[in-house]
């Protein structure tokens, strides 16, 4: 078992539930050797906590044990050495020697250099460990992710005896056999997870929050349709009566030092208390206990997923209150789950807790949990990469054969999440808008593009339209009314996403735009002679006594006063205009005539000389 180096107080922790369950089992798998025959038989290995074991299937391959580089601690590139297969040949499958690095190290440096699996040769007679993962404080685990390889570890008089073989000049076929690493007696699997609600652990708490998001469309279609009965599991320790008064026991403890977790930041003094985990997971505990009291137990993979992407420790939201809104976006019963949790400040036994301590210990073919995260099929722990596709494959590998369901052979479907309570998504019923959708992976709530306009948000409590053409989508969000004919508008289609009242009005913009009174606020109409009348959204202003109002100079003019006409000018003004207007008609007729006479004249001259010109035809031009 790994003991992670969280303290001394958090070491106590981890010997106590060693000592107190003490009964880690092995997964194995089946390892056939077809040739030679010497060796021929069926051997037990233990499948590596890491990779993709072929759950459900087998693999077939030639062993190889490489020439140099028998630790496989450098890349094989180093030492001119590849595993990749030739066409028309078997995969290779890479017998390493234990020892000097970490096991994942030998396996992703073996599958850089093309192997198909790898197995470990154990280097002193003993029962057959798991090989797991490395610490993250002591080891780079970039590349932990990336293995994709199945791995297990041999005994060393199995690996010696593959050597032996080799070395005579021998080719050793193998056959790595799951079929039966997962049991499958019947139509319906039963499955555990026993997970965690911290993500500061480093790259652990990433791979499985990464997971849970991953896997809940297919966890959430497969429980929908019966298929299988889920159940997650949290691990608590208790502290030493010794320590209860100390700060350690009293920051990563509840209950009077019955239900503790490690520090997140492994720190006492900084950030959130290990105490604030072993609530959290009572409050993912409980939701799961309220939601499968109503049938549907599928939803607490939103929950989870939901409190991961909306309630992180990094942006201190790591609450209750966080906590409580997700809760109630997803329609959850508040109260029974307040209720399940009880107070976590009594010094009393929590029984949700308890059942969690108890379900720690193993039970028939199942042994104690220690690893975090750990996956349970068919009372089986399953080994290699927390990853959907792997994942899925060992869950379908616990059906019986012919009853497996339909996403056993297919991942293209829907979970179709949205159609209830709207996925706990952001939604406009007016406008018909919604924020969720449903794909494989389970419902995600995203703010969607609508004819081309982009909403922003975070899509769980707000979307707003924004960028151009924003208002013609329900007005962008903003307050719109219309009255006697007239229409105003918060919303402005430009770039912004900002709702502004008009002017004539004053408000947020959103839920209300009010009428500005521009004459009690002496906006307007402020000369003395002004007569104001406020209107919705705008105002008129009149001037009395005769004059005119210009509204682009808040000042009133005078029809007479000033300019004012007399009778006797004004007759002047319109025969002055009568007698200009005649003249112009006289000049106009007299260009006309004049015109018209020059034209006949012209036209004249073309047939006959006129007497006022000169006649230059003589009588030897002239026709008869």
């Amino acid at each position: 078992m790994r003991v992670r180096k969280l303290g001394v107080l958090t070491l106590a922790f981890a010997l106590i539930l060693e000592l107190t369950f003490g009964k880690f089992l092995v997964e194995k798998n089946n390892l056939k050797v077809t040739s030679p025959e010497t060796i021929k038989g069926v051997y037990e290995c233990a499948i590596g906590n890491f990779g993709i074991p072929k759950y459900g299937g087998t693999l077939v391959g030639t062993v190889d044990y490489p020439k140099s580089n028998h630790k496989a601690c450098k890349s094989f590139n180093d030492f001119d050495l590849s595993f990749k297969s030739k066409p028309g040949r078997l995969p290779t499958f890479v017998l390493i020697d234990r020892g000097d690095c970490y096991f994942t190290l030998k396996a992703w440096n073996a599958q850089q250099a093309g192997a198909a699996a790898i197995l470990v040769a154990d280097n002193k007679i003993e029962p057959l460990i798991t090989m797991d993962t490395p610490e993250e404080d002591k080891a780079d685990s970039d590349y932990l992710e990336k293995i994709n390889i199945p791995s297990a570890l041999v005994t060393k008089s199995l690996g010696d005896s593959i050597k032996s073989a080799l070395s005579d000049g021998n080719m050793v076929n193998m056959n790595l056999d799951w079929t039966e690493s997962v049991p499958h007696p019947d139509e319906r699997v039963e499955y555990e997870l026993w997970t965690n609600s911290n993500d500061e652990c480093g790259q652990k708490c990433d791979t499985q929050i990464e997971f849970l998001r991953s896997f809940k469309g297919a966890a959430q279609i497969l429980e929908k349709g019966g298929y299988t009965q889920f159940t997650p599991h949290y691990i608590t320790w208790y502290c030493p009566e010794a320590f209860l008064v100390s700060k350690q026991c009293k920051s990563q403890c509840i209950n009077g030092g019955r239900y503790c977790a490690p520090d997140p930041e492994q720190d006492f003094n900084k950030g959130y208390d290990g105490k604030d985990v072993v609530v959290q997971n009572l409050r993912q505990a409980c939701v799961y206990r309220v939601v499968n009291e109503t049938g549907k137990a599928w939803m607490w993979w939103d929950y989870v997923t939901d409190f991961s992407l909306r309630c992180p420790m990094k942006e201190k939201k790591y609450t209750k209150e966080c906590a409580d809104e997700v809760i109630k976006s997803l329609g959850i019963d508040l109260k029974k789950v307040d209720k399940c949790i009880g107070d976590t400040e009594a010094d009393v036994e929590n029984p949700v807790l308890k059942a969690e301590q108890e379900s720690q210990i193993g039970k028939g073919t199942r042994g104690d949990v220690t690893i975090l995260p750990t996956l349970v099929v068919n009372n089986r722990q399953y080994r290699g990469k927390l990853e959907k596709g792997a994942v899925l494959k060992a869950l379908c590998a616990g059906f019986q054969e012919t009853t497996e369901p339909a996403i056993c052979l297919t991942e293209d479907q829907q979970t179709n999440e949205c159609l209830e309570n709207n996925g706990g998504c952001w939604q406009d019923k007016d406008a018909n808008i919604t924020a969720c959708l449903d794909t494989f992976r389970g419902r995600l709530c995203e703010c969607p593009t609508v004819q081309g306009v982009k909403f922003v948000g975070d899509g769980y409590t707000h979307c707003k339209a924004s960028g151009p053409m924003h208002c013609g989508i329900n007005n962008g969000g903003c307050w719109r009314e219309t009255r006697g004919g007239y229409t105003y508008s918060a919303c402005h289609d430009d770039h912004s996403s900002g709702c502004k009242c008009p002017p004539g009005f004053k408000g947020d913009g959103v839920k209300s735009c009010e009428d500005v009174d521009e004459c009690k606020e002496k906006l307007a109409c402020q000369c003395p002679e002004c007569k104001c009348k406020n209107t919705w959204g705008s105002f008129e202003c009149s001037c009395g006594k005769g004059l005119l109002y210009m509204r682009e100079h808040d000042t009133c003019i005078g029809k007479f006063g000033a300019t004012k006409l007399s009778w006797s000018s004004l007759w002047i003004l319109v025969l002055a205009l009568a007698a200009a207007s005649l003249s112009a008609y006289a000049i106009y007729k007299y260009r006309i005539r004049s015109y018209m006479d020059s034209e006949i004249r012209a036209i004249m001259a073309q047939y006959m000389p006129l007497d006022s010109q000169p006649n230059t035809t003589g009588p030897d031009h002239m026709d008869f």
